[in-house]
């Protein structure tokens, strides 16, 4: 047990960075209940935590290099129980957002970069993907435990007793800290590039924040934006912004490396098929990954009407299988190879998605549904037991942290696009389908059909058909009108669920197109080379 003292460290750490974001997911509901708010604050809450986290991934990975890693990763850890211990007591959303979004968003960028060097620092040979199995184990126990005991806690005492309890691990985390060792850094410490971290940060942001706002201001036509641009939805403009900035970015980088500086990020990494493959991937699999357990909770309590204890009981299947199956394939994935694995996990998550389209009806088929979640698990935990080997592999020693940066940018890109993309489907979804439910029911007269479109414009929430029918009962509509808007709406409901996992769907196809330059044996055939021109291995270094 000696060797392994230090991946039970890091390990925690994993633990902890996941288990939030899946608490946060299925208390959704007591969210808006407690802090008196929309479904898509909270949404925007969940998202901000990814974003931050992704924009400041990579300039955690760089601090990792100058302040060394053991160093910013008991840092991080600190700032990270700062943010907890402030989110078990917020008072309003916008202290909920500041805690759980920012600070801990911060921690968790300082952290988890530092974390992926660590263990490749600390493990050899075989026990390196057997090291990598066991983090993405744990990321799957996150999930496992998260939907359970957040919902169980929510249900019977409160939410925020979670974080309380993160605030007792991160100290009882700190107290070993002797169990992690890192080895002595030769030669002079790089310097921070302070222009590229600003630019990198913001065209991040700039991205996210405009896909998330899509389902507020639309993404052409303005539906109920702070601002229009020649009369159209800011949105894309936004985005494009985002993109515009991240170009710079680019030129910057390039600029610095020509002259001899040191670059927030070496792009000639991201040259490498392998690891540009491998970090593509891990963002595809946290947009599928945390766009269904966006969507699924929905599903869960506000069309079926379970608490937050009864949705976690039915995504435990998820979890369970996602936590096995990634423990159990890390040996066999030196056996047969990352593609070959990571197209499997594909495959399996493709026909997830079908059979949880089969299973969005108005009364819920628990053994279907545990069936399909199940099988999302064992997809995605094929995905995880692969990832992290394949794209610390990719490099030599004196990149890890960096390329950790990179990894963990990818993976919350991928979750926070996951949360805002699929969300805004969704919401997308919801309205096409609503007004049109509307315009072809023969029930209403075309006053209501008027006070229906009316209220659309002023944008669509993912709510309960009892608030849809209280909302037309005060808009003075009759009882039998009344009936008819709750009935489309509720028909609607499941027409923009089907269509934000349909999306997931494509995602997971799409996918495949980015798996020919994964390793296709055990050993790498990238030839990648570190900075010192020692080829990085594929299973970990040998002594």
């Amino acid at each position: 047990m000696k060797r392994w003292r230090a991946l039970i460290v890091l390990g925690t750490a994993q633990f902890l960075m996941v288990l939030d974001t899946s608490v946060m997911n299925v208390s959704i509901s007591q969210l808006v209940e407690d802090f008196d708010t929309e479904v898509t604050t909270i949404q925007g809450v969940i998202t901000l935590y990814a974003l931050v986290m992704a924009a400041f991934m990579v300039i955690g990975g760089r601090l990792g290099d100058i302040l060394g890693r053991r160093r910013l990763f008991f840092l991080g850890l600190v700032v990270y129980g700062t943010g907890s211990a402030l989110t078990a007591l917020a008072p309003t959303v916008w202290v909920l957002a500041l805690g759980w979004s920012v600070i801990e968003g911060l921690g968790a960028a300082m952290v988890l970069p530092a974390m992926a060097a660590l263990v490749a620092e600390s493990y050899r040979g075989p026990d390196w993907a057997v090291a990598y199995g066991v983090i993405g184990g744990l990321a799957g126990a996150g999930i496992a435990v998260g939907p359970l005991l957040g919902g169980w806690v929510t249900t019977y005492l409160t939410w925020r007793l979670v974080f309380a309890g993160e605030v007792v691990v991160v100290v009882a985390v700190l107290c070993c800290r002797r169990m992690i060792t890192e080895s002595v850094r030769t030669g002079p410490r790089p310097r921070l590039d302070g222009v590229g971290a600003v630019l990198s940060a913001a065209g991040l942001a700039l991205g996210v924040l405009g896909v998330l706002q899509s389902s507020t201001w639309g993404w052409v036509s303005p539906r109920n934006p702070p601002f229009t641009v020649l009369g159209f939805s800011p949105t894309l403009f936004v985005v494009g912004a985002g993109a515009v900035v991240l170009t710079l970015f680019v030129r910057w980088e390039r600029r610095r490396d020509a002259r001899g500086a040191d670059p927030l990020v070496h792009l000639p990494l991201l040259g490498r098929p392998a690891l540009r493959s491998g970090l593509l991937t891990l963002l595809g699999q946290n947009l599928i990954l945390l766009g269904l357990f966006f969507v699924i909770p929905l599903y869960l309590q506000v069309v079926q009407g379970f608490d937050a204890f009864e949705t976690g009981l039915r995504l435990l299947p998820v979890s369970i299988a996602m936590l096995a199956s990634s423990v159990l394939a890390s040996s066999l994935g030196r056996a047969v190879g990352p593609r070959l694995m990571v197209r499997l996990a594909l495959a399996t998550l493709a026909v997830a998605v079908v059979w949880l389209l089969a299973t969005i009806d108005p009364v819920i088929d628990d053994a279907q549904f545990a069936g399909a979640m199940a099988l999302v698990g064992v997809g995605t935990g094929l995905l995880a037991s692969q990832l992290g080997n394949v794209v610390q592999s990719s490099v030599g020693e004196e990149e890890r942290s960096e390329v950790g940066g990179l990894q963990f940018t990818a993976q919350n890109l991928g979750s926070a696009l996951g949360t805002a993309l699929i969300g805004s489907i969704l919401l997308g979804a919801l309205a096409q389908a609503f007004t049109a439910q509307v315009e072809d029911d023969p029930r209403l007269s075309e006053a209501a059909r008027t006070q229906t479109g009316i209220a659309l414009e002023s944008g669509i929430s993912f709510v309960t058909t009892d608030q849809v029918r209280s909302a037309a009962t005060e808009a003075g509509l009759p009882p039998d009108e009344v009936e008819a808007v709750a009935d489309s709406y509720a028909s609607a409901q499941l027409d923009g669920l089907k269509a934000a996992i349909l999306a997931t769907g494509g995602v997971t196809l799409a996918s495949f197109l980015i798996t020919p330059n994964l390793p296709a044996g055990g050993k790498s055939r990238t030839g990648a080379r570190g900075k010192s021109g020692a080829p990085a291995p594929s299973d970990g270094p040998t002594r």
